[in-house]
């Protein structure tokens, strides 16, 4: 996985543990995860180390849709199953690489949508809104910036300032407290991940705009929930974090027992707001 300071990955291991442990006649599990979603190189060790054990199977949340293809290319050449979830391997690089390694997870773009959509219909044609991408190498990253983008486009918003935050809470509240001082006129902040969306809270409180700037996020994760019922957040999208690795993990054991062919699965991702968040 990614960064498991991230409570989103943080629930994807949860969920692993649970799927296994009702059916540990089936597979052993073995966890791990980089401390920071930046932290390439360590993830590649990860990759290689767990080839080096010997496991028959990998279900990876890249850190980095490309700079993740070479070691991977050289687990499926050793014979490993290799399933992406959550993150997408970049199609081309795959393609000109010769491996084929099938993607299950959601459609970022239409997920981001939803969430633009949510916060447009709050707003008004011409009104400017801020988006605070993931990193830029990664194709949920980029996925969630289009879909942010059609929704404004479809909307008539004008999109003031686009950055990168890096996925990261801290760099967000700073990018987005900047990104308030050159653009006061803004009305929302489309956040591609809720760690990014909290850090946008704190820069909008910062700035003595709390309950003037609409913020969204996507992930579902507690804390952006919390937000959400206090109506300090507008929306996220859920992309079922407790079930994406377990999707994965049935995925690479079908292909294991010559039950699937390795080809991408599409798996849900919901809108959420005030109406469904529950308590």
């Amino acid at each position: 996985m990614k960064s498991l300071a991230n409570e989103f990955f943080a629930t994807m291991a949860e969920g692993a543990r649970a799927h296994q442990k009702a059916n540990s006649e089936r597979y052993e599990l073995i966890i791990n995860g980089i401390k920071d979603e930046r932290d390439l190189a360590r993830q590649v060790s990860l990759v290689e180390d767990m080839v080096a054990q010997g496991v028959q199977a990998i279900v990876i949340a890249p850190a980095d849709s490309k700079a993740l293809i070479p070691v991977l290319k050289r687990a499926r050449e050793r014979g490993v199953v290799v399933v992406n979830i959550d993150n997408k391997l970049d199609q081309e690089i795959l393609e000109a690489s010769g491996i084929r390694i099938p993607f299950v997870g959601p459609n970022n773009r239409a997920g981001a949508r939803k969430v633009g959509e949510a916060v447009a219909a709050r707003l008004k044609p011409g009104d400017a809104v801020l988006i605070l991408e993931g990193i830029r190498t990664s194709f949920n990253g980029q996925q969630r910036r289009l879909g942010f983008e059609d929704a404004a486009k479809a909307a008539g918003l004008v999109i003031a300032d686009s950055q990168s935050a890096q996925w990261e809470m801290n760099i967000a509240s700073q990018v987005a407290a900047a990104m308030l001082t050159s653009h006061p006129e803004a009305k929302a902040i489309l956040a591609a991940n809720d760690n990014m969306a909290l850090g946008a809270l704190a820069a909008v409180r910062a700035a003595g705009k709390a309950g003037t700037i609409l913020i969204a996020g996507f992930d579902n994760i507690q804390a952006v929930r919390q937000a959400i019922r206090a109506g300090d957040i507008l929306a996220t999208a859920d992309q079922h974090a407790g079930q994406l690795a377990v999707y994965g993990i049935e995925y690479a054991l079908q292909i294991l027992e010559g039950k699937a062919e390795p080809v991408d699965c599409e798996t849900p991702v919901d809108l959420i707001t005030a109406a469904n968040v529950g308590e």
